[in-house]
């Protein structure tokens, strides 16, 4: 939905947002993010600040693009058992859940672990990027303090997660990747932090949000700037056509804030204000010169863009920016709600329909699309996106869907993606077996921090810096997963 206001801009308010950065700062960047990216001071000693001219990406610009799947998504049917006794026992598991044997798409991964494994029939767009190798399957990610086994779940011997199956503990925690003490930044916001100094300016921050504000992107230096799928979120009634009613309205505005003010909070919401305006004028501006992106996007039945689509068009549009902006690193964000499928996961009784499946098809279809958008421009090699979600889901169906979950698979697309492979280690499918916590709870077998990690690494981050980044991966064996 475009945004083209943000609502209450009074003194009032300010002060009030204001206050809360005494309680946390979490809640102040809330207020603010959705008006303006904050300047960006860049981390020193952590790369290359010459300047680049290039009218094109510069060989070195790297992009990282969080999609966030709010909610919970049942990957117990994203990836599916294929051999027949694989198969038999996951038909029995999970009952009215489970999909046609027949329907399934096949895959060979590089790795066996002995047993044949099928994606759901409606991610043919992922089916086909796998198969070329330009994506990678994560299995069983989750969040953790230490490596757990079932032993030590059951016997409580080992620190856990807390409040594992809560969505707004489970997204910040996915987020910030430290589950085990308060933290008031994200993993996206301190890798941000640490390599800002390969950009060349600083105006407008590498961390663009198409989904609100978020915890992924909270960084102590560089703050995420919030953007909607038409461009730079604006103040009602504010055009820069000087000719019209609303250009006049929008210098005026300029101005009023370009005045000297009588006290503190009145100069801080008068700079934040004025930022804001110039921040979507450079913005427009970069976006304007920058290359339209020819390849098609799926839409729905109303002709208008999916909302992944219209999140990933709008990233390919800032990447293609990314030269004039002077920017060589970037962090995005979409997401896309919907996976709490408690209920109404199919409909009429049918696993290949309903809610579920028409989610998955949106986003194969969509990072799809994104990912050819990369080759039209130029940087499929310089580009990853990544999955997360708030938790699996249970391998018992509840009647109607599935309940909240532990461990989750989860893909990655680029031309980086050392692709056609299943990564870690796929739990074993049996409720109450070696993995599961119960219902077919899987306990994670590959932490986020692990996930994360080699991302991070593939970003630019050293290994001596990852505990900058994600300060428990010392804990796990894993620092580098390998799929990049």
């Amino acid at each position: 939905m475009k945004k083209s206001f943000v609502p209450d801009l009074s003194r009032r308010h300010f002060i009030g947002a204001s206050c809360c950065a005494a309680v946390g700062a979490t809640g102040f960047l809330s207020s603010l993010a959705s008006l303006r990216l904050m300047g960006a001071a860049a981390s020193p000693g952590n790369g290359p600040q010459v300047s680049s001219a290039a009218a094109t990406l510069p060989s070195d610009y790297k992009a990282l693009v969080c999609l966030f799947l709010q909610g919970g998504n049942d990957a117990n049917n994203m990836i599916v058992p294929f051999d027949n006794a694989g198969y038999t026992a996951y038909a029995s598991a999970r009952s009215n859940l489970a999909l046609p044997q027949t329907g399934l798409l096949s895959i060979a991964p590089k790795t066996s672990d002995g047993r044949s494994w099928a994606l759901h029939p409606s991610v043919q767009e992922l089916y086909n990027l796998f198969g070329t190798g330009k994506a990678a399957l994560l299995a069983n990610v989750g969040t953790l303090v230490y490596p757990t086994t079932k032993a030590q779940y059951t016997a409580n011997s080992i620190p856990l997660p807390p409040q594992l199956f809560s969505h707004s503990d489970q997204q910040v925690q996915w987020q910030n990747s430290v589950p085990d003490k308060p933290t008031t930044t994200g993993w996206g916001g301190r890798l941000a932090d640490l390599v800002n100094a390969f950009n060349t300016n600083n105006q407008i921050s590498m961390s663009i949000s198409l989904a609100g504000t978020n915890y992924f992107q909270v960084g102590s230096k560089v703050s995420q700037y919030a953007v909607t799928t038409n461009g730079a979120i604006t103040f009602a009634g504010s055009t820069a056509n000087a000719k019209s009613n609303d250009g006049i309205r929008y210098q005026a505005q300029k101005d009023l804030f370009a005045l000297s003010q009588p006290g503190l909070f009145d100069t801080a919401f008068a700079g934040i204000s004025s930022g804001a305006i110039g921040s979507a004028d450079l913005l427009t501006t970069a976006l304007a010169s920058a290359p339209t992106i020819l390849t098609p996007f799926p839409t729905q039945a109303n002709g208008q863009l999916t909302s992944p689509a219209a999140q990933l068009k709008m990233v390919a549009r800032l990447i293609g920016a990314a030269p004039s902006l002077g920017l060589k690193r970037q962090v995005f964000f979409v997401q896309l709600g919907g996976w709490d499928t408690h209920a109404a996961q199919l409909v009429g009784g049918a696993p290949t329909t309903g809610t579920h499946a028409a989610l998955l098809q949106q986003i194969s279809q969509a990072v799809n699309s994104f990912y050819n958008a990369t080759i039209e421009l130029g940087i499929a090699n310089q580009v990853t996106t990544f999955t997360a979600s708030d938790f699996g889901r249970t391998y018992r169906s509840n009647g109607d869907g599935s309940d909240h979950g532990w461990g989750n698979h989860q893909f990655v697309v680029g031309g980086a993606v050392n692709g056609g492979d299943i990564y870690g280690k796929m739990p074993t499918l049996t409720v109450n077996g070696p993995d599961d916590t119960g219902q077919g709870r899987w306990i994670p077998t590959t932490s986020v921090d692990e996930y994360a990690a080699t991302l991070a690494s593939w970003f630019g981050v050293s290994s001596t810096d990852l505990p900058v980044v994600l300060p428990n991966i010392g804990r796990f064996a894993k620092p580098n997963l390998g799929f990049l």
